[in-house]
């Protein structure tokens, strides 16, 4: 009688178990998206790529559903990515908006960080925002820096960005990163906040303007190294996201009559 039990339950925990393995290999790749469903009620949607998606046909690219792409341009004080000069001229040809962002690091400082995306990103009519990307990397993850420190360098660089664009910087960050270095603080900057688990909640309680809800996404239109790409949405509809072009994106001033 015992043995029978045994077996029975050894029989479930080997079922369990195979269950949970093709779960996890159906979401690892990109069969199942957790919040496709909690993303599907915002309209607008857009992707971030770098040089990870290797060679992007934009045209292509541009066909998936999108409508806005943020590029990876810098990182730190002096890396450059491999593929933004192209990527960065090749989306403008494309209906998509089109912005850049920069890896913030730590261990650089705020000034040479915002020269680094300046001397990088040639600025062009209609181009949104520029973002700071605050997250963990490396041991700062189990070693956070003290906000202190985060706070002064990463004030530097979103003012010398705002004085060079004219454009208040959106700041893209991770739940733990916002709740550590954000909340609170930066009210007058737009959000990009990433949760690929679940919907997002800021921990102060304000809304984000844009989410990651995945980076299982495969779509067509690049081969690289990584088969996945990021997608976000905006939160509003199809007529706030073009109201929020035509307040947030870059106007050229020396065309200005």
């Amino acid at each position: 009688m015992k043995s029978k039990k045994y077996k029975i339950i050894v029989s479930l925990a080997v079922i369990f178990m195979a269950a949970a393995v093709t779960l996890f290999i159906l979401i690892w790749n990109g069969v199942i998206i957790l919040n496709e469903g909690r993303a599907g009620k915002y309209p607008v949607r857009g992707v971030d790529v770098s040089w990870y998606q290797g060679d992007i046909d934009w045209e292509t690219l541009a066909e998936n559903d999108i409508k806005f792409v943020f590029i990876k341009a810098t990182e730190g004080s002096t890396y450059v990515d491999d593929k933004f000069s192209y990527n960065f001229n090749e989306a403008q040809k494309t209906s998509l908006a089109v912005g850049a962002y920069h890896f913030f690091s730590y261990d650089s400082g705020g000034k040479t960080q915002a020269e680094n995306f300046i001397n990088s990103v040639t600025p062009f009519e209609g181009m949104l925002p520029p973002v700071i990307d605050l997250e963990f990397y490396g041991d700062k993850g189990s070693n956070p820096p003290e906000r202190e420190h985060v706070d002064e360098q990463l004030k530097i660089m979103l003012d010398m960005l705002e004085t060079y664009y004219g454009q208040k910087p959106i700041i893209y960050a991770t739940e733990r990163s916002y709740r550590l270095y954000l909340s609170g603080d930066y009210e007058e900057y737009d959000i990009w906040i990433r949760n690929v688990i679940t919907e997002p909640s800021l921990s102060d309680g304000r809304e984000w303007t844009f989410w990651q809800y995945t980076d299982r996404e495969v779509l067509d239109g690049y081969i690289g190294d990584e088969e996945h790409i990021d997608v976000n949405v905006f939160n509003g509809s199809s007529e706030e996201f073009e109201a929020y072009l035509a307040e947030k994106s870059y106007k050229n001033r020396d065309n200005e009559q």
